[in-house]
This record gives structure tokens, C-alpha cells and sequence, in this order.
């Protein structure tokens, strides 16, 4: 599995190993949106942040990850493939307190 640099602001802070665990299938590809781009989650395991990884199959781009807010990565799961929640017990917590709901 492949590395990828962690970025906090523009320092890099450490790598994750890639994963894609946020696409979905559009009908054609899998991706997070755009044909060629992929989203990951990821946790780092000493600070505990949460991590978006960015892939890209596009040539002379890399990819990247950045660290994330609780709130940001509550809401990518939410924008690219909800049912992720599951596998986030922290992230569902967060859902459930904070979503305003009947």
C-alpha cells in the first residue's frame, strides 16, 4: 500500500497509507466527484486527528492528505458516502448530538 504525505497547514506532520474508503460509484467510476479523484479517511494514531486523503489518477498530480476538524470530516462522510459513518464511532457521536432532527 502506498504512502501519502500528511500536510497541517503547509507543513507535512508524518504519511498514512492511501485509501479511497469514501468514493462512490457514479455509474461509471469510482470516485468523490470528479472523474480521476478520489477521497479517503484516516486517523492519526498519536494525535487522534482525522485525516481526508486526496488521490488524483491525473498525470503530474500527487496525492495528498490534510488534517481535519471533527466537523470536516463528519461532513465528508456525510457529502461522499454516509454509511462510512458506521466505522467512526467518534464521528457518529458527533452526528448524533449535533444534527438538528424531528
Amino acid at each position: 500500500m502506498s504512502k501519502v504525505s500528511v500536510y497541517d497547514g503547509e507543513k507535512i506532520i508524518g504519511q498514512v497509507d492511501y485509501n479511497s474508503c469514501l468514493d462512490h460509484w457514479d455509474g461509471h467510476n469510482w470516485t468523490s466527484g470528479s472523474t480521476g479523484l478520489h477521497l479517503g479517511i484516516t486517523r492519526l494514531r498519536k494525535s487522534g486527528k482525522y485525516v481526508l486523503i486526496h488521490g488524483t489518477q491525473w498525470q503530474g498530480e500527487k496525492d495528498r492528505a490534510e488534517v481535519v476538524t471533527d466537523e470536516e470530516a463528519l461532513q465528508a462522510i456525510l457529502d461522499n458516502d454516509p454509511k462510512e459513518l458506521e466505522n467512526w464511532p467518534e464521528l457518529q457521536k458527533l452526528y448524533n448530538d449535533t444534527m438538528d432532527s424531528d
